[in-house]
């Protein structure tokens, strides 16, 4: 008896269809106009051809920000680099695992420094774990600035084409009239600082939270007291409105 094939698995890109990546209304005009020019068009060429080579690439929901919190929606926003490359790791969202997933070293320095600024508890493991939704759906868009990732290979997707399409998403968001608090974590996240009208908005930069750069000078991320800062400008501004 010939034995079935194993069902794909559901922690990685399995199709090049943008029309499969669910986003909140108020962001689809933004990414139809993207994958309908030729740089979208150039990027799903590009992960199609990976696809085939049998590529591992992650993750399965490259848009999953932009369905969770909706351009209306948006008070905070974090911007990462790139989706975790570890298998199981990457669920759509800057920094956050799938629930029971271990916490990368990043994602326990930003629960480490959460705990320090506004004594917020490490989260247990596995639940409710490093899962990132609930920030997702209060209000923290959690954006890449690149979306897809190849599995063992940090920033192989980078400059393939998404980074026009954040760039648009970070644009969309500055010129909003919601006040809006932006956190820039290491070098990558800063490059988009003039993207951001910072008249308006709260633009808050230190080191990127990875071992590597999260204790060192001269923004350490360690003692950055971002999301202390961030709930007084938005409490401030909540009661002007």
């Amino acid at each position: 008896m010939e034995t079935p094939p194993l069902a794909p698995a559901v922690d990685q890109l399995q199709a090049t269809d943008p029309s499969d990546w669910t986003v909140a209304p108020g962001w689809q005009p933004t990414v139809d106009g993207f994958f309908q020019s030729a740089a979208g068009q150039g990027l799903l060429g590009f992960l199609q051809r990976r696809l085939q080579t049998g590529a591992i690439i992650f993750p399965p929901q490259p848009l999953r920000a932009l369905q969770l919190t909706s351009p209306e929606a948006v008070r905070v926003v974090i911007l990462g680099q790139d989706p975790y490359h570890g298998r199981g790791q990457a669920e759509g969202l800057a920094f956050s695992v799938a629930p029971g997933v271990p916490f990368p070293p990043s994602l326990r320095n930003i629960f480490k420094e959460l705990q320090r600024d506004l004594g917020t508890p490490i989260p247990a493991l596995p639940q409710p774990g490093g899962s990132l939704v609930k920030w997702a759906q209060k209000g923290v868009l959690l954006l890449n600035t690149c979306l897809t990732v190849e599995e063992g290979q940090p920033a192989s997707h980078s400059g393939k084409g998404w980074e026009l399409l954040t760039d648009a998403i970070i644009r969309e968001v500055s010129q909003r009239a919601q006040p809006t608090v932006f956190m820039l974590w290491g070098a990558n996240a800063q490059s988009k600082r003039s993207l951001i009208d910072a008249s308006r908005h709260l633009v808050l930069t230190a080191n990127h939270p990875s071992p590597l750069s999260a204790l060192r000078p001269p923004l350490p991320f360690i003692g950055c007291g971002h999301f202390s800062q961030a709930r007084a400008w938005r409490d401030a501004h909540t009661a002007d409105r």
